[in-house]
């Protein structure tokens, strides 16, 4: 989570908006090529069981700040598949579009990107070109970056260097991330991401240090979604199986967002959290990126600038029970809120 207070350089106006297609269901991408899946992974590789594992901090929890969970409902008469998606699916889109509708208000911000990796097909809902504080979420692209020049042999990670990347994702651990980027990270590695991983409206946003930082950049949701297709469909299947039991094991601060897929989805996901500056007030950033259902075959990126008039807490409802609704799980989801630390 990026340091509290900061100073955005361009003002972040969007809104939540959708075109209808079919029976309820929002813009979808037709021209996505069908991907290969990954092998399930159940667990943490073998390349985390050296890793000592430090304690979790602390989490709070907060009331539930959802809607009741709206019925359920068979498919509507002539509903059919459409765009590689099932009525049940379309009706799990319009629940969440409407969600959405009615929870973010003012200047409060909140897109979806939602990709079947089987089909290719991918929804979604909002301004995904709006850009947003990445929060914690860009430590999965540090993470992946630095499994993949040790590979091509161009840096050696220590016992050390790789404790703190399992630290940095399992529990978002601030130094781990801080000792990371300054042994290996800066402007090159910024680069590769917009180049490599497709993340191509990434950009650190200067004025709080001289040199480039993490805790200090701005992408859009696209731009998220464009790592975790790169995760899946590029990444060495070592590594990959790597990250993924890393996110699937996560910490009771990260047990949201994505996380409300529910267990028997099996998700793993990467969650950001961070108190911002923008020209429009001071607000919260909760963000969620991470993949559910068997093999890994979703892949959901949420990212939700809350309006200054927000919490944390609702921010965090708002994002898990979006991924709830996707999923056809009862909202609010039962997650957990973590500290107000970022």
């Amino acid at each position: 989570m990026p340091r509290s207070l900061r100073l955005a350089v361009a003002p972040v106006l969007a809104c939540a908006a959708f075109t209808v297609v079919g029976c309820g269901c929002a813009e979808v991408d037709r021209t996505a090529a069908p991907r290969a899946l990954a092998q399930p992974v159940l667990g943490r590789s073998s390349a985390s069981s050296d890793v000592a594992s430090p304690s979790a901090p602390d989490v709070v929890s907060a009331p539930d700040v959802a809607p009741p969970s709206p019925r359920s409902s068979p498919p509507p008469a002539g509903c059919r598949a459409e765009a590689g998606w099932s009525c049940t699916q379309q009706q799990r889109f319009a629940a969440a579009g409407g969600y959405i509708s009615r929870t973010v208000s003012g200047k409060g911000y909140l897109s979806v990107v939602f990709t079947d990796r089987q089909t290719g097909h991918t929804w979604r809902f909002g301004s995904t070109q709006h850009e947003g504080w990445t929060a914690s979420t860009i430590k999965l692209a540090i993470a992946t970056d630095l499994l993949g020049r040790q590979r091509a042999g161009q840096i050696t990670l220590t016992a050390a260097d790789r404790h703190d990347m399992a630290t940095m994702l399992n529990f978002s651990d601030e130094q781990a991330s801080d000792r990371l980027w300054a042994k290996f990270g800066g402007e090159d590695m910024l680069a590769r991401f917009r180049n490599q991983y497709g993340m191509t409206g990434l950009h650190f946003v200067p004025g709080f240090r001289a040199r480039t930082y993490w805790g200090f950049v701005k992408c859009t949701n696209d731009d998220l979604a464009a790592l975790l297709d790169y995760v899946f469909a590029r990444v060495n299947p070592a590594d990959r199986a790597y990250l993924v039991g890393a996110l699937r094991g996560v910490a009771p601060n990260q047990q949201w967002g994505v996380w409300a897929a529910g267990a028997a989805q099996q998700p793993g996901n990467k969650d950001g959290w961070s108190y911002e500056t923008d020209p429009y007030g001071k607000h919260w950033v909760t963000n969620t990126i991470g993949f559910a259902g068997p093999e890994e075959r979703y892949l959901v990126a949420v990212m939700y600038q809350v309006a200054p008039s927000g919490t944390l807490a609702g921010g965090v409802h708002a994002v898990s029970d979006v991924v709830a609704l996707l999923f056809g799980v009862p909202i609010p989801a039962h997650i957990t809120v973590p500290a107000p630390d970022g």
